[in-house]
């Protein structure tokens, strides 16, 4: 059974705090449920605050947390556009965990490849049977003006993916190629946790979240077949919302 539970905030700094504590919280509960915390990082400059909280949480076992990324651009990992050196240089610079505990996307390879490698990585990871699907126990999400989400965009060959776990995505509007996870990698997660701030995304949030069913946009797609999906909306972006269940 899915649940959905959504959080105002009233600033940036109140988003970032309640992104950081629900991680912390999951990672706590899952590390006493089954011995480690297995989470996927979102990029964008919305997450950066709550992984700056995060490296003070020092008595987090780091080493029992795993970290990958639902998504990338394709860039070297340490080009200015990097998810990856977002959060190195927010959280991974920052606390103690072992380097084999990092899982990053490969995005200095060719496109096709780097997704290729990391699906591979990730089926070498989590050992499952033919046909099953990972579950993480946490995957961040953020979404954009457009209703997009890791890098799933609107009208993108992605957004159709159903048997990869991980693929190359052309972005036509811009003229690059990303790596994401697809929707059903995503829907088969735990929990889902969504950061989203900025006035802009207002008339999108609220058609994605009073109208779940419509298929507008592809935030609307991330629905959990058996998780929790949690909302944190900075203020500004909420405003429009008035008719939530």
């Amino acid at each position: 059974m899915s649940t959905r539970e959504i959080n105002i905030a009233s600033d940036i700094t109140a988003l970032s705090r309640m992104g950081a504590d629900e991680f912390v919280r999951r990672a706590k509960e899952s590390i006493a449920e089954h011995g480690i915390f297995t989470v996927a990082l979102s990029g964008g400059s919305t997450p950066q605050g709550a992984h700056a909280l995060l490296a003070e949480y020092k008595d987090l076992p780091w080493n029992k947390i795993h970290i990958f990324f639902g998504d990338d651009r394709h860039v070297p990992p340490d080009d200015k556009d990097s998810n990856y050196r977002a959060a190195k240089e927010s959280l991974l610079s920052k606390i103690n965990i072992r380097a084999e505990n990092i899982h990053r996307i490969y995005t200095e390879l060719d496109a096709q490849t780097a997704a290729q490698q990391y699906e591979d990585e990730l089926k070498k990871f989590f050992q499952l049977p033919a046909g099953q699907w990972p579950r993480f126990d946490l995957i961040m999400l953020g979404m954009g003006p457009d209703g997009h989400t890791a890098s799933l965009f609107p009208g993108t060959a992605a957004l159709n993916e159903n048997s990869r776990w991980v693929v190359a995505n052309w972005v036509e509007k811009l003229n690059t190629w990303r790596i994401t996870f697809t929707f059903p990698l995503i829907n088969h997660a735990a929990e889902i946790l969504y950061l989203v701030a900025g006035d802009e995304k207002t008339d999108v949030l609220k058609d994605v979240l009073e109208n779940p069913n419509r298929n507008l946009y592809p935030s609307q797609r991330v629905q959990p077949i058996d998780g929790k999906m949690i909302w944190v909306i900075e203020h500004g972006a909420a405003k429009l919302l008035t008719n939530l269940k």
